[in-house]
């Protein structure tokens, strides 16, 4: 029902706000990273999946410019070539629009003027991508009203140049290549230096489990200063190390390379994130086999790193996480670029209800939905 619901709100929006019936409808989902945690911006390995939770844009040709409305915030925004050809030009959630036109032009395309209304069930503020999923939902709706060639594999670039050199996030490649690459039932293997990607099956319900996702509704903050500090000291800690980046610093010997760098947080953040990209290959392994329940030790250490190695997580989540744990669960950490946000556990499906009431008690402002994998971006029709 929520599926449709969407659907519903972003036809009735556009019907309402421009009154006439949109050209198409195009979808665009938020993601759940499985394991592998500011690994992306260090040309590591990330194993994301796609939410069934989406983005829906309704959208036409018209006009000579572009304006956007959408139900997360009221009015229209409206702008034209001069505003999108100058980064930051367009500010608020509008900007995330108007930062893939003007990708989009920059990379050459001739991006048709078009009327769009945005609807979504991604919750916003919970570390599951949301912005992404909209950029991502936009550019596939520009593409196909526009008649653009541009091949899947290079999509999620011209996405993170709108949230680098447009918006001003420093974020990596992970959440855009999950919105628009994903395929239902499967998690996204990345390796983020190459872009080379792998589907690597994932469908817990066949095993009789869940991936119970817990919103902890503490504030979440993607351009944060926290989020651009960590990914300057890995910058710095590469440079030092003389490699070209923390995924060249081998997993083996890594305490004696540590003791090159003199500074201990330093320490701690290359710590993080060449563990962190091991253990998304130790689960990509698992996953393969067959073994899915054994990829639950994985996620907890994966989160015990972000907590004191990484120091991203907030209490809400590491108390998520504690509860979780004592109730049962597989495995269980945070997901998302920290400093607020989600948690997910693996668990038994009939353990779900138990587990989450748990959480609850512990976390009454905590929401809590169960997931499985979804596609990437499509159009709808």
């Amino acid at each position: 029902m929520r599926d449709v619901d969407v659907i519903r709100r972003a036809v009735a929006a556009f019907r309402d706000r421009y009154d006439a019936e949109p050209e198409g409808l195009w979808a665009a989902p938020g993601r759940v990273n499985l394991i592998g945690e500011h690994t992306d911006y260090n040309d590591g390995f990330v194993l994301p999946f796609a939410l069934p939770e989406r983005v829906v844009a309704a959208a036409d040709r018209a006009g000579d410019g572009w304006s956007v409305s959408s139900d997360f915030a009221p009015g229209t925004v409206s702008f034209g070539t001069a505003e999108a050809d100058k980064p930051g030009a367009v500010q608020g959630w509008a900007g995330y629009v108007a930062g893939v036109v003007w990708a989009l032009r920059d990379a050459g395309h001739d991006v048709p003027p078009a009327r769009i209304a945005l609807a979504s069930d991604v919750p916003v503020g919970s570390g599951l991508s949301s912005s992404h999923a909209m950029e991502c939902a936009v550019l596939t709706a520009l593409a196909d009203l526009g008649g653009l060639d541009i091949p899947l594999e290079d999509r999620p670039k011209l996405v993170q140049r709108t949230e680098n050199l447009y918006v001003g996030a420093p974020t990596g490649i992970m959440d855009q290549s999950a919105s628009l690459r994903c395929r239902a039932g499967h998690a996204l293997f990345l390796d983020c230096r190459s872009l080379a990607v792998e589907q690597i099956p994932f469908d817990v319900a066949a095993d009789g489990l869940a991936v119970l996702v817990l919103n902890s509704n503490a504030p979440h903050q993607h351009s944060d200063g926290e989020y651009g500090a960590r990914r300057r000291a890995c910058e710095e800690a590469a440079r030092i190390l003389g490699v070209p980046a923390l995924r060249d610093v081998p997993a083996d010997g890594l305490e004696a390379t540590l003791e090159r760098l003199d500074d201990e947080v330093m320490r701690r953040r290359v710590r993080h994130v060449v563990t962190e990209d091991q253990r998304v290959l130790d689960t990509v392994e698992l996953l393969k086999s067959g073994r899915i329940r054994e990829i639950g030790p994985l996620l907890t250490a994966s989160h015990a790193s972000m907590r004191h190695d990484f120091e991203i997580t907030v209490a809400q989540v590491d108390v998520a996480v504690e509860v979780a744990l004592m109730a049962g669960a597989y495995g269980a950490r945070m997901t998302g670029g920290g400093f607020g946000g989600s948690a997910i556990v693996l668990l038994e499906a009939e353990d779900e209800a138990r587990i989450g009431a748990a959480v609850a008690a512990a976390l009454p402002q905590s929401r809590r939905f169960t997931t499985t994998p979804g596609p990437g971006a499509h159009r709808l029709w």
